[in-house]
């Protein structure tokens, strides 16, 4: 039986007349379509059309949508090819998140993962790797603290929950927090077992979540 291929990502650029880099990220853009890479591409002029910038909320040109990713500025033709090959991977939004947070784009994080929820899996990747930077950490805290919607939180307890036995105190020790973060009674069981770890922090944090848990 032959494997479906993944769905080809679609593009929407955003440009402007007399921009100096606009025409550098169309022609990648159209190279890709060539290859076959992109399925769709839309272009507006917002000298001509405004109010599309004006509904994305976007300042400068040129701005790029490609799948799921945002993309401002100039790229070149092998970072759009790059970004194209992984539009439709966890992997792919995994590097995409962690590449917006060592550049302080939290915000824009933020806005795009409420727009799009099932992304927040991406960060699972992100939490289980021991190599992960500090600002990467810290970015993703204000990411699950930000979420009001705990359902969309509570769609990643079955991760978590596989994290709560990760060999590192470090890890465990957040993974104990975000698993309270959900407000889900079905992270109590991990929870649980959090509350009997060796670390004296990774209990007290565990058993503040299950506190939190048992009032909500």
């Amino acid at each position: 039986m032959t494997a479906t291929p993944p769905e080809t990502p679609d593009a929407e650029l955003l440009l402007a007349t007399g921009c100096a880099h606009c025409g550098v990220v169309l022609q990648g853009l159209t190279e890709l379509i060539k290859d076959g890479l992109l399925g769709h591409l839309e272009i507006t002029n917002i000298a001509a059309r405004p109010q599309r910038a004006e509904e994305l909320k976007v300042r400068s040109v040129p701005w790029t949508r490609l799948g799921p990713f945002i993309l401002e500025g100039q790229h070149s033709v092998g970072e759009l090819r790059k970004w194209a090959q992984r539009a439709n991977s966890i992997e792919g939004m995994s590097e995409y998140i962690a590449e917006e947070l060592k550049q302080g784009n939290l915000d824009k994080l933020i806005k795009l993962l409420k727009a799009s929820p099932q992304q927040l899996r991406a960060l699972i990747p992100l939490l289980e790797n021991e190599e992960t930077e500090m600002q990467v950490r810290i970015g993703i805290d204000a990411i699950l603290e930000s979420i009001d919607d705990k359902s969309q939180l509570a769609q990643l307890i079955p991760e978590l929950s596989q994290l709560a036995a990760h060999k590192s105190p470090r890890i465990r020790a957040d993974i104990s927090y975000y698993l309270a973060l959900t407000d889900s009674p079905d992270a109590i069981p991990a929870l649980k077992k959090l509350s009997e770890d060796e670390s004296e922090e990774i209990r007290d944090i565990a058993r503040e979540g299950l506190q939190r848990l048992t009032e909500a």
